[in-house]
């Protein structure tokens, strides 16, 4: 299923892309899609029913806001240096163990809303990537098979970056990573059971209308089951989780100077097949 919620931000409701392509209304079946949706197996069924039936409301998709898929997100650990020819464009040994690092809940917004600059930006990078959703409560798994079982489903995410912020202000990275608008998520959440291989996806990024980016999860240096696994001995992974899990080559910070850095006016698109599309403007905060 390809779930997602419209509306404007803060009163998004849920909604469904049917296989025909049309856009359904889920409000009548359930409150919104969150993590105790994910978790809940008797409510999935109803909207697969519900699905199934083909006889849910319409909506008018013409000027009707795309937000993140999820709500109530708990918490987001990102991976980065997790692509084999990101590691080599930056100069980067492939790292040993998975690199982690944080990004708040409050950084996502929906897949065409505004991205903004921050104020002092000189170096606001781009880096589309495959977002994983857990739906199942998870704690120490031992295998691909059982971590893989714990993810309900996956979406596209842009894990926008600061450099400088990141990088040359001291500390963890985090600093680069948290700027408000810094993760838009979707369009959908394209539940597990249509993404047969998470390593098996391509993924792609423009700015302006130039291809930056043409990558594959078959790149990643730690795939997702492992990612998951890994994850899950170092902190409980709760439904409605999120894992963005690194981006391949072609960030501006791997192009040679004067690198091409993000300014107001900038307009990226990005997607994953089988995951949707994203597009958004910036501006300056």
């Amino acid at each position: 299923m390809k779930l997602l919620r419209v509306g404007p931000a803060g009163a998004e409701r849920p909604a469904l892309l049917d296989a025909g392509g049309v856009l359904r209304d889920l409000s009548a079946v359930v409150p919104d899609i969150d993590g105790a949706l994910l978790a809940d197996e008797a409510a999935l069924g109803r909207v697969r029913a519900a699905a199934t039936a083909g006889d849910l409301p319409v909506l008018d998709a013409d000027g009707l806001r795309v937000g993140p898929p999820l709500a109530r997100i708990g918490k987001i650990a990102c991976i980065g240096l997790n692509y084999h020819d990101h590691a080599r464009e930056t100069g980067a040994e492939p790292p040993g163990e998975p690199v982690l690092f944080f990004k708040a809940p409050d950084t996502v917004v929906g897949p065409y809303d505004t991205v903004l600059v921050p104020r002092r930006s000189v170096k606001t990078d781009w880096e589309v990537e495959l977002a994983v959703v857990i739906g199942r409560t998870a704690r120490y798994l031992e295998s691909a098979e059982e971590a893989l079982a714990h993810v309900a489903g996956y979406a596209v995410a842009h894990d926008v970056s600061e450099r400088e912020f990141q990088i040359e202000r001291g500390g963890t990275w985090d600093k680069g990573k948290n700027c408000e608008t810094f993760n838009p998520l979707g369009p959908w959440l394209v539940t597990a059971d249509e993404v047969p291989d998470p390593q098996d996806l391509a993924l792609r990024l423009w700015v302006n209308g130039a291809l930056k980016q043409n990558g594959t999860t078959a790149d990643q240096i730690f795939p997702v089951a492992e990612v998951v696994r890994y994850l899950s001995h170092f902190m409980t992974l709760y439904p409605g989780d999120v894992i963005n899990t690194g981006t391949p080559a072609g960030v501006a910070l791997g192009h040679p100077d004067p690198k091409p850095y993000l300014r107001a006016g900038d307009v990226v698109e990005l997607e994953i097949a089988g995951l949707g599309r994203q597009r958004q403007e910036l501006r300056d905060a």
